[in-house]
């Protein structure tokens, strides 16, 4: 018992720290992505789940959310039917979504066993959180997603989950 209580008060703790990072990243100026960090990131490939490859450059040119997640991150994965439904809305749009599991392989590929997912989902493993950072994700947290618009720029990005209202003014933007 004295086990379960105490991490239950470290899972408290560790989300009022989430909530107040949070509170304090939203109000830090938004430092523009590199050239460089934009050549390099659609230049990437990324291995899907199933073993086949992600191309960035194949998804320029069109709506892109990108969403870091992981198995173990609770928001994560109670995010994902968001951006599953959001997809489903606008993918005749043109719009894409691509999710960069910050996982081992093996999870990510169990977790999409018992959830599977409509968009594509590459396995970034640890160095998803240093890719994160170049976007802007100062201390590596997650969720973290970034709109790209059509020409292939991020001009949105948030820590923590996407709610339905951040996805309708993401959508108006592109």
């Amino acid at each position: 018992m004295k086990r379960r209580t105490a991490l239950t008060a470290g899972m408290a703790a560790a989300a009022a720290l989430a909530g107040a990072g949070v509170a304090w990243w939203r109000q830090q100026p938004v430092t523009a992505v590199t050239d460089a960090v934009l050549d390099s990131w659609w230049s990437l490939h990324w291995e899907s789940p199933q073993g086949q490859s992600i191309a960035m450059a194949a998804l320029r040119g069109r709506p892109l959310l990108l969403n870091f997640w992981a198995t173990w991150c609770p928001p994560c994965v109670e995010e994902l039917p968001r951006l599953d439904e959001f997809f489903q809305q606008h993918r005749a749009e043109g719009w894409q979504v691509l999710g960069l599991a910050v996982d081992q392989p093996s999870a990510v590929r169990a977790f999409l066993n018992r959830r599977p997912l409509p968009f594509p989902v590459g396995l970034a493993g640890l160095g998803g959180t240093e890719l994160s950072r170049q976007f802007g994700n100062r201390g590596g947290g997650l969720p973290f997603s970034v709109l790209f618009d059509r020409a292939g720029r991020p001009i949105e990005r948030q820590l923590g989950q996407l709610q339905p209202e951040d996805l309708r003014r993401w959508h108006q933007r592109v």
